[in-house]
């Protein structure tokens, strides 16, 4: 489908009667899309503790109209919106979980027009434009022709690796299109995913006196060959690729020589075969650094663990594809100017790696302080936000009597 023929159709769906209707509703209930931020945000949900906001979020998912909704194995909370026909399965989904630990206070303040609290962005605003999206459909019986399957992921943040979206898609194999919705511009359109390999080192010896066992190998000297070393390795411009040793433990005492030491090491490509090419040069320093400390010492044994705590697949779609030009039309049709991001983690990154149509696109509003205490959202103008996505949705998944979908089944 051409962008002259999505840019025609994006004006069809907005001067539809129904949608100016919800897009008015959208507008003058943003105060309610802000309680449910609100309420959403003050349930604490950890990573691999959402349990708690997953219930009440599927009890607000059925209040707004979804059907057949269930919790899987993995926390993953859906249901369903039942389209007209034989369209496509779209996922509209944002995630549960937050970086912050059991018991950070998350009680939401207001300050200068802003309302901080921890998550408060990241990613209560997702979850609540969600809400939104399904609730005007409801009530202005905007119906369809594909399937919407709408909730919310588990396990998006940090160490939860996507565990949750990953789920999603080894049980199914039937979705056609996904959309994830992060704090942030009604104008981003994020439609590339950057991969990642995370690998917790661990160097064990059988340590020793600094003086007295001089010659023993040390843990430590063993992980600084191999740092020292990273350090030096040359990555492309393009595909952007980039390594960081981001956190470093051992030792005892400054007269023991170290037993263990270990690191956590984070690679990143846009491009899964630079990505790999990175992570084989890598782990043969890590395992060379742990021989060349046993070679050069006489007292002992250096072994190396090497375990893999994180696994983010890359991928990437071309701007000019179907589904990113319809959110760029959608941006447009809302007197926006659409702006391509650069591939960042998030959601999308699976079904992006897996070949399905996929982007995140932001909520509205403006935030800051992500992933701090200092979290905050600003609701100036955060309407555009769900105007833009359900735009978005209705083009991509085709309306009753008004349109076919963009995407296919």
């Amino acid at each position: 489908m051409s962008s002259q023929s999505i840019r025609t159709m994006i004006k069809e769906i907005a001067e539809n009667e129904k949608v100016r209707s919800a897009f008015e509703e959208i507008k003058k209930e943003a105060s309610r899309t802000l309680e449910d931020q609100i309420e959403i945000t003050e349930i604490e949900a950890p990573t691999f503790e959402e349990e708690t906001r997953g219930k009440v979020y599927a009890l607000r998912l059925e209040e707004a109209g979804i059907e057949n909704i269930s919790t899987d194995k993995h926390g993953n909370v859906f249901g369903v919106r039942k389209g007209t026909g034989k369209g496509p399965k779209i996922v509209v989904c944002a995630h549960l979980d937050t970086v912050f630990p059991s018991g950070t206070p998350v009680k939401a303040t207001w300050k200068e027009g802003k309302i901080y609290a921890p998550g408060i962005a990241d990613d209560g605003r997702g979850l609540a434009v969600v809400l939104t999206l399904a609730r005007v459909m409801k009530k202005y019986d905007l119906r369809t022709v594909g399937d919407l399957i709408i909730g919310a992921t588990v396990g998006e943040e940090g160490l939860g690796d996507l565990y949750g979206v990953k789920g999603l898609f080894e049980t199914r194999n039937d979705i056609d299109g996904f959309i994830s919705i992060e704090p942030g511009s009604p104008s981003r359109i994020i439609f590339s995913g950057t991969g990642s390999r995370r690998h917790k080192v661990t160097f064990t010896g059988k340590g020793g006196h600094s003086f007295g066992d001089f010659g023993t190998p040390s843990a430590i000297h063993a992980l600084g060959r191999a740092v020292g070393e990273i350090a030096e390795i040359a990555v492309p411009e393009e595909p952007k690729t980039t390594f960081n040793v981001g956190a470093i433990q051992g030792g005892t005492t400054v007269n023991t020589i170290a037993e263990k030491a270990s690191m956590v090491i984070d690679l990143r490509s846009t491009d899964p075969k630079a990505l790999k090419l990175l992570e084989d040069k890598v782990l043969t320093i890590i395992k060379k650094a742990a021989l060349k400390e046993r070679h050069e010492r006489s007292g002992g044994p250096m072994d190396v663990d090497i375990e893999l705590v994180g696994d983010r697949p890359a991928g990437t779609q071309s701007s000019k594809d179907p589904i990113v030009q319809t959110a760029a039309e959608a941006v447009r049709q809302i007197e926006l100017d659409p702006l391509f991001s650069g591939p960042i983690s998030t959601d999308s990154n699976v079904p992006i790696s897996l070949g399905v149509p996929s982007l995140t696109l932001g909520g509205g509003g403006a935030f800051g302080g992500a992933h701090t205490l200092n979290e905050y959202f600003d609701p100036t103008d955060a309407y555009f936000g769900p105007w833009q996505i359900l735009l978005t949705v209705l083009a991509l998944a085709g309306m009753e009597d008004v349109s076919e979908p963009v995407l296919k089944k």
